[in-house]
């Protein structure tokens, strides 16, 4: 490099061009630190809270997960402000560009919008938890998942249902295993000439004849209403929920079985028809016709 050039070099390399490169190294360096910074500090929040969830077992796993990636990307995105600020980028701007794209994005995305926030929604109120059987919209079934845009089914049978979240929390939601016990609410309907007192009596004993039927609340057994071709009985029995169904099934067997031992009759629909005879209309060409013959 001959005189020349380091003259025009010297010329270039001005006091402020010096300022402004080591203003921009610090700025790249400041924002180095203030990224990996924002990085640790967003994991260890976000591992400070799922471990709350793994060491209270009544808390929700889904929840606290949810929550914590909350807080993980609000300190990652107030470390981005503070990086942002750190080169003189103005951010009031910045975020009104970012609001009118995303009321862009919003009006394209409705339906899946409407779905995260129905999901925000059931995660933070929890109508429902994995492993809770339920009826929502038209489906039901066994939650097996929980996520922001759709909750997993699995149907008795072993089919799974994908259920927007959308659909779910816009509609009612029936959880059946939300309590502990439930109530077994059966008709029963015996002929009009059985005995009643009788028909009491052997509902009554077959309410007690089995453990899993809980004593309180007690059985309750009534005459219901006197129906088109039976008398009808109202037979309530209270039971733990993971007994439920097999105690349904099998009190509706027993009774049927117990009713035929003491000779109680279920009778068949009935209807009684009534023949009425029309007498014959003569018209006048028929009077006619039977005067000329």
């Amino acid at each position: 490099m001959n005189l020349e050039d380091l003259t025009q070099v010297s010329s270039w390399l001005t006091q402020d061009r010096i300022d402004a490169a080591i203003m921009v190294a610090v700025n790249v360096v400041a924002a180095l630190v203030i990224l990996l910074v924002a990085m640790a500090i967003s994991a260890w929040a976000k591992r400070r809270i799922v471990a709350l969830s793994n060491r209270y077992a009544r808390l929700d796993d889904t929840l606290f997960g949810f929550l914590g990636n909350m807080v993980k990307y609000l300190i990652l995105a107030i470390g981005v402000i503070f990086i942002l600020n750190r080169f003189g980028i103005q951010t009031t701007s910045l975020a009104a560009l970012v609001g009118a794209a995303g009321l862009a994005i919003g009006l394209a995305l409705q339906g899946t919008l409407s779905n995260l926030a129905a999901g925000v929604m059931i995660i933070l109120f929890r109508p429902f938890r994995q492993g809770d059987f339920i009826a929502a919209g038209s489906e039901s079934g066994t939650v097996t998942e929980i996520q922001l845009f759709y909750t997993v089914l699995k149907t008795y049978d072993g089919i799974q249902i994908i259920v927007p979240n959308g659909d779910i929390w816009s509609k009612s939601i029936i959880n059946y295993s939300a309590n502990p016990t439930r109530m077994m609410d059966l008709t029963i309907g015996v002929a009009y000439d059985a005995d009643l007192k009788k028909t009491q009596e052997v509902l009554e004993r077959i309410s007690l004849s089995d453990e899993r039927a809980l004593n309180d609340p007690a059985p309750t057994i009534r005459v219901k209403a006197l129906g088109d071709s039976s008398v009808d009985f109202t037979f309530r029995v209270w039971a733990n929920a993971s007994d439920f169904w097999a105690l349904q099934a099998d009190y509706t067997r027993k009774i049927k079985e117990e009713f035929d031992a003491n000779g109680i009759g279920i009778p068949f629909p009935t209807r009684t028809l009534e023949v009425v005879q029309v007498p014959k209309i003569e018209t006048k060409a028929a009077t006619a016709e039977s005067g000329a013959a």
